[in-house]
């Protein structure tokens, strides 16, 4: 019966106690015991328990007994950072409620207003929860009228819980099961399943994750996925508890995973319809939007080899990842590889860690880039992903950047450093709201290149690690800018090319230059490094030629002897110069596109 299940999410700003808080939901159902019991139990991924973060939404199946009732509570735990913000959404879609989770101490952050707003969106039942009451310096009454004032919640009905300690769980449970309303979902009903994650087992198969909304599927049925049109049979179903196990049958309301042998990667698509064969099926259900990639960057095996191993680990992460996509490229000065797109900085950095770590591939990764929009003098509008593509100044009509809407939420103390930084980084202030006592929430609109690469670490540096930042696209404004170009001994390096404001290109070209000067190697000829916006060089740096003293042997004697031989090894070095080519090692490029500046 659906009136016994609930299907809930938690959502919550960075290190609000997401993953503990699950932990402690399990530990009280008594679905893990306390044997199995370890700290961020559904965080399975090496690199969340490295970095104490959630990557990936995982979903687990808790049964918990209330009277003489029996509940089925399914719970997605979700990422919290602004870059898994993708992963955040396909949870919502498969909920009727949400756990709205403030820390008792820093209470309402950036992100906290952003997936409220997210779950409002999708019509969920919001449980608001204050958590950490332990500590010594929490404020729980503050707190529970910040969220008053920001996101409208009774302080009433605000859940006290101390995740860690377990403290508030209990009542916690009561709250879930009588405020979030039970799945609407017919058993009988035509089959109509949506896919909301997926998995690559190197023994099973692709393990597609379902909500079933309506219907009931069952072992050894013949199912069909709305999208492809492609059928299979049910090797195997079950729910995550919090690990695979196998049942006979998955009904309305019920969240688990199916196997039906599936062996190809391409065949599963997150956002599908799990259905019936033949005229009966149930119609496709709407999916999810397309998440916008807004950061490109360039990954190439630092061994050549490794082209064919990186495309393969590459379609192995985006069959779970779907918010990633990768083109193959090639660069005059790294080869073959791949052009990928990510969400932000901290999705890129996840992305080339796990397939170092899972893969065990060495990657060079070219700077990261924004997309750019182009209007051309034909009036026609080209995307731009990489810098090499745009075109010379003279066909550019108007060049666009993506501007992004920052949420900024600082102490009052703080709020003139962060709207000086705002106005280096060409931020137009939106709005200024008061959210209690101490807290304020400063809205910018900002271009997102100036975003992505270090303003938050720079407003937790101005903030003393108080400020919390959160973006979302806004759309694409016309601006002053520029291809820079790095040209070594007169040829273009593809790879070094970057995009700026023509007011930032003297200092980033000089900069660039001078580190790539650093690292060259001495040649037998004189080697130019400049930086240039189309044809006009902006700055340059030489590489000073290695000498032989050809006069050395000359002691005495007609000045002309020595003449003869340095005119002779002038000439020598001309000539080299015209066929000589400059080597420029994997080390340099490293040591230059390390450095984001």
């Amino acid at each position: 019966m659906t009136t016994h299940i609930r299907n809930f999410c938690i959502i919550a700003h960075i290190d609000h106690g997401k993953s503990t808080l699950a932990d402690r939901l399990l530990e009280h159902t008594g679905t893990v015991t306390r044997r199995e019991m370890k700290d961020q139990l559904l965080d399975d991924l090496d690199l969340e328990r490295q970095r104490g973060i959630t990557i990936k939404a995982r979903a687990v199946a808790m049964t918990f007994k209330r009277g003489n009732d029996t509940y089925q509570l399914n719970l997605i735990d979700t990422p919290g950072h602004v870059d898994f913000q993708y992963e955040v959404s396909r949870a919502l879609a498969c909920c009727e409620g949400a756990l709205l989770l403030v820390d008792a101490f820093q209470g309402v952050e950036a992100q906290t207003v952003a997936n409220a707003y997210a779950a409002i969106e999708h019509d969920l039942t919001i449980v608001p929860v204050i958590n950490k009451i332990d500590l010594v310096h929490a404020r729980p009454d503050e707190v529970a009228e910040e969220m008053m004032n920001s996101l409208g919640t009774d302080p009433e009905e605000c859940v006290r819980v101390s995740a860690k300690t377990g403290i508030g769980i209990d009542g916690l449970l009561d709250a879930i099961i009588e405020q979030i309303p039970p799945p609407s979902g017919d058993p009988d009903a035509v089959l109509q399943a949506m896919v909301f994650d997926s998995n690559y087992d190197d023994y099973r198969g692709a393990i597609t994750y379902v909500r079933i909304m309506q219907g009931t599927v069952r072992k050894g049925q013949k199912i069909q996925f709305a999208r492809t049109g492609q059928s299979h049979e049910v090797v195997e179903l079950g729910q995550f508890v919090p690990h695979r196990q196998g049942c006979e049958e998955l009904s309305a309301g019920q969240v688990g995973y199916l196997i039906c042998n599936i062996k190809s990667l391409g065949d599963v698509h997150i956002g599908d319809t799990v259905t019936i064969l033949g005229d009966k099926a149930a119609p496709a259900l709407p999916g999810y939007a397309r998440p916008k990639r807004m950061v490109y960057c360039g990954l190439f095996p630092s061994d050549g080899q490794d082209f064919s191993e990186l495309r393969d680990a590459l379609e192995r992460l985006s069959v779970n990842d779907p918010s990633f996509e990768f083109e193959p490229e090639t660069s005059d000065a790294l080869g073959f590889g791949f052009r990928c797109g990510f969400l932000g900085l901290l999705h890129m950095e996840i992305i080339q860690q796990r397939l170092e770590n899972e893969a065990d591939i060495d990657l060079v990764q070219t700077a990261p880039n924004v997309t750019y929009e182009i209007v051309d003098k034909r009036g026609e509008t080209v995307t731009i992903h990489k810098p090499q593509d745009v075109p010379d100044p003279g066909d550019i009509e108007e060049f666009r950047q993506p501007i992004v809407r920052c949420s900024i939420i600082v102490p009052n103390e703080y709020i003139g450093a962060v709207m000086k930084l705002c106005q280096e980084r060409r931020g137009i202030q939106r709005a200024h709201e008061v959210l209690g006592a101490n807290r304020t929430m400063l809205t910018y609109h900002i271009p997102l290149a100036e975003v992505v690469y270090d303003l938050h670490d720079k407003i937790k540096s101005c903030t003393k690690g108080y400020g919390t930042l959160d973006y979302e696209m806004v759309g694409f404004e016309a601006a002053d800018l520029c291809r820079l170009d790095i040209m070594v001994n007169g040829n273009r390096v593809d790879a070094l090319a970057i995009v700026c404001h023509k007011a930032d290109a003297d200092r980033r070209g000089r900069a660039v230059a001078k580190k790539l000067k650093a690292e060259i190697a001495q040649h037998m000829f004189e080697v130019a490094v400049q930086a240039a916006i189309g044809s006009r060089v902006i700055a340059r740096e030489t590489v000073r030629a290695m000498r032989k003293n050809v006069t050395a042997k000359c002691y005495g004697g007609d000045i002309s002897r020595k003449r003869k031989l340095l005119q002779k090894q002038k000439e020598g070095k001309k000539r080299m110069k015209a066929i000589g080519s400059v080597e420029i090692s994997q080390k340099a490029f490293m040591a230059v596109l390390s450095d984001s500046e």
